[in-house]
């Protein structure tokens, strides 16, 4: 049985999310979460309708209305949940490839589950699962397009406009690519209504093509149609629509590291960075660091993933935090990442501040940063080798105030990570290679 990670339930579309799992996943989330609404959105993927058809059912089975929003991105369905009061399920892999498919759980505040209700879902679940098919009390109609619901659209969209606080960006140039996901729609309607020229790529799906050499994960065209058009700005969003990767003018990538950086330092300075702080993880550059420290800024740091990057802007009161991927939070605005929201801080802090995106992502000197994935056989405790422990130290002694190191276990995969940062690159790779070669003897891991 697909369990719930760090993005809810998530596996091949055909083979896991079959149709008799979901509409038991669905009868769960109706016994557990108690909601008389819960709002369904997904992405474009080929499976979406099925699964959404399939969800819909299940809850429906046991007297649970379901709000059909079409295709939006996540943060626009968790918008709709929050503003609604009603929980939300999401249809989404995000930025996996098109195979796959998703089913993340939104609660009534536009926020993750917590840990607990989701093991009571698993466990209503998996009772579900085992017990006779009941039969179904209503079968409720599908929307099989790419269409959104225009109501949640236009809502979302409003709320994007809002947070400009009056502003326009007229005569800002802009090429977004919409990776053929969820964003493909109200992305474009977005910026247009703000001012911005904009200029679409991938924005035509059909079921197969998303994020297929393009969004996020693969921005080489973007990069080289923002300096065809000589645009201002460059934006690639994922599948789902929850982050974002930038491009400056002369077509180089601006990482999320490099946005939250830019974006701290201007809030800070107006005044709207709560406590002085972010929250990133712990794969955020050490570049982050120290251009935040020099600006009067601190940083939280948390393990790897959105979850707990938001867990600890609520604990430390936090306006900003976000993951190196694009992954970036704007707490007065939204509860969970955003791309276009992200987008849209960028695009008016270029024009409020009348510098090139290159400027002012320049604010953050990315350190060289090796990222090594040994497999290993089986999951493993790190803590239980005293010579990996020593191999460690010894490297961040050499290393001193000049780089960093990081050595974890993978929480999905047989894979041990190892991450270096210095100052010069040969450093890095050095220093990276001696501790996989102690990793591997260790573990008997393999790259």
């Amino acid at each position: 049985m697909l369990r719930f990670g760090t993005d809810g339930v998530r596996g091949d579309a055909e083979n896991e999310l079959t149709t008799s799992f979901v509409l038991a996943l669905g009868q769960a989330l109706a016994r557990v979460l108690g909601s008389q609404q819960v709002v369904v959105g997904r992405d474009t993927r080929e499976s979406g309708p099925r699964i959404e058809a399939a969800l819909a059912n299940g809850l429906g089975s046991k007297g649970v209305e379901p709000v059909l929003l079409g295709v939006l991105p996540t943060p626009a369905i968790a918008f709709v949940a929050a503003t609604s009061g009603a929980p939300a399920a999401i249809v989404s892999a995000s930025h996996n490839v098109w195979s796959d498919n998703g089913i993340k759980v939104i609660g009534p505040d536009g926020c993750k589950l917590p840990d607990s209700t989701e093991a009571e879902v698993e466990a209503a679940l998996e009772a579900q699962l085992a017990s006779a098919p009941g039969r179904r009390a209503d079968v409720y109609p599908v929307e099989t397009s790419f269409a959104a619901d225009s109501a949640g659209a236009d809502a979302y969209i409003a709320h994007l406009l809002s947070t400009l606080e009056g502003r326009r960006l007229d005569g800002v140039s802009v090429v977004l690519d919409c990776a053929n996901g969820a964003g493909f729609e109200v992305g474009p309607r977005a910026l247009l209504a703000a001012g911005a020229d904009v200029h679409v790529l991938h924005a035509s799906p059909d079921g197969r093509n998303i994020n297929d050499g393009c969004g996020s994960t693969h921005p080489e065209l973007l990069r080289k149609t923002v300096v065809e058009r000589g645009a201002a700005l460059g934006l690639a969003l994922d599948g789902d629509g929850d982050r974002v990767i930038a491009v400056d003018e002369r077509g180089e990538l601006i990482d999320g590291d490099q946005i939250m950086t830019m974006t701290a330092i201007d809030m800070h300075a107006r005044g709207e960075l709560r406590n002085n702080a972010i929250a990133v993880t712990v794969m955020s550059n050490l570049g982050l660091r120290r251009a935040l420290r020099a600006d009067g800024v601190s940083v939280v740091e948390t393990p790897v993933g959105d979850r707990h990057v938001v867990a600890a802007m609520r604990a430390h009161d936090l306006a900003l935090g976000g993951e190196q991927s694009g992954h970036i939070v704007y707490s007065r605005y939204a509860t969970t990442g955003d791309g276009l929201l992200t987008g849209l801080r960028v695009a008016d802090l270029l024009r409020r501040s009348k510098r090139p995106v290159s400027e002012l992502a320049a604010q953050m000197t990315r350190v060289p940063q090796v990222l090594v994935n040994v497999r290993v056989a089986r999951r493993v405790d790190l803590g239980s080798s005293a010579v990996l422990a020593d191999a460690v130290r010894s490297v961040e002694a050499e290393l001193g105030e000049t780089g960093r190191v990081l050595v974890r276990a993978s929480g999905t995969e047989p894979l041990v990570r190892v991450m270096i940062e210095a100052d010069a690159q040969s450093v890095a790779d050095a220093a990276a290679e001696r501790l996989r070669s102690v990793v591997t003897s260790q573990f008997g891991g393999r790259e």
